[in-house]
């Protein structure tokens, strides 16, 4: 299952990122991290930014809500996300990759 990690007021988990992808789309798990695939290209904070709009409206909460803690510069990444609770982000998650695996 997917690292998360509650802290105050935000949930901590990992991401693994791959750029320059056919679409924006969860892609599951690479090792204790969340595989997300994004179409935009790894330059000029591009990825960065597109990661943080398809966290936000994946999991419901505005774009300021959803911050790379760590790993700017690489695929792997440290996400905070404010105001939501890990188990939502689970249930969310699970609902996701679930119907994305069995449809």
């Amino acid at each position: 299952m997917v690292f998360l990690r509650e802290e105050k007021e935000a949930v901590v988990f990992k991401v693994r990122v791959q750029p320059r992808a056919a679409r924006n789309e969860l892609a599951g798990l690479h090792e204790d991290a969340l595989k997300i695939r994004l179409t935009a290209p790894p330059v000029e904070g591009e990825a960065n930014e597109a990661l943080r709009v398809f966290l936000a409206r994946l999991l419901g909460v505005p774009r300021s809500q959803v911050e790379i803690a760590a790993g700017q510069k690489g695929r792997s990444k440290l996400i905070r996300v404010k105001g939501i609770a890990a188990g939502r982000i689970l249930s969310l998650l699970e609902t996701t990759t679930g119907a994305r695996n069995n449809g």
